[in-house]
């Protein structure tokens, strides 16, 4: 059972710790019955405020049955608010241990996403690293994401016979990808869908995350504008965000 959702700045997080989501996700992947694909969203502060900033965006992101706080600024943002939640859940990490659970526990994976190759060498790598792990089958991030193209993708899903998907498209194509082919990913087997955007290009080596110490103290956006300095601008969302968050928080109080 999921708790309560928290609402922050609009968007519906669940408030469940990084074990706990992987708990109740394989137990979804565990079920002898498909009863229908358990979409998985980890929004960090960018995305929230990407809805604040066009509305249409909530309903997509509030459609999924799990949605995670994946940015520190989330967290943040929810203590601001009074609702504080017990920890954030970056969304590379959920993922590993989904591939960890379906490797220990028989479930087929198949990763979507990243240029052509990387979803390969991320099933090469993960399957280094856990050894039981059983990927049906990879395809990239390129391709036309409605009709017969799509279709084709989902027909390589079907064939490879996955419970657990990978779908790295980056936001908000891989959310839209997800809720537009529900019911095709459920009638193939598929029972639960991650929106994991940049996480194949981690899980191959192709990008490295941010040293530990980062992590830990919530300063892991800094690490990635150090390395790449054009990410300024998305940047900048997180304070348009937290400001954003003190003053409805202030006009809550009137």
């Amino acid at each position: 059972m999921l708790p309560e959702k928290i609402n922050v700045r609009g968007v519906l997080f669940d408030d469940v710790t990084l074990k706990e989501a992987t708990d109740i996700l394989g137990e979804r992947l565990d079920r002898d019955t498909n009863n229908g694909v358990a979409a998985v969203y980890t929004p960090n502060s960018e995305i929230v405020q990407l809805c604040i900033d066009q509305n249409e965006y909530y309903e997509l992101i509030n459609s999924a049955e799990m949605v995670v706080p994946d940015g520190i600024g989330v967290i943040k943002a929810a203590k601001i608010l009074g609702t504080p939640m017990r920890e954030r859940v970056p969304g590379v990490e959920l993922g590993e241990k989904m591939i960890e659970y379906a490797a220990n526990n028989g479930h087929n994976v198949f990763f979507l996403g990243g240029k052509p190759g990387v979803a390969e060498k991320a099933a090469e790598k993960m399957t280094e690293k856990y050894p039981a792990l059983s990927v049906g089958g990879c395809a990239d991030g390129y391709f036309t994401k409605e009709g017969e193209e799509s279709d084709e993708v989902i027909g390589k899903i079907a064939d490879s016979g996955a419970e657990l998907l990978f779908v790295c498209l980056g936001v908000p194509v891989q959310e839209k990808w997800i809720r537009d082919n529900k019911e095709k990913l459920s009638f193939i087997g598929v029972k639960v869908a991650l929106a994991l955007g940049g996480s194949l290009d981690v899980y191959s080596g192709n990008v490295k995350r941010a040293p530990a110490l980062f992590r830990k103290t919530g300063f892991e956006w800094l690490y990635r504008l150090l390395c790449q300095p054009s990410r300024i601008g998305r940047m900048m969302k997180l304070p348009k965000f937290l400001i954003g968050t003190y003053r409805e928080k202030k006009n809550t109080k009137k």
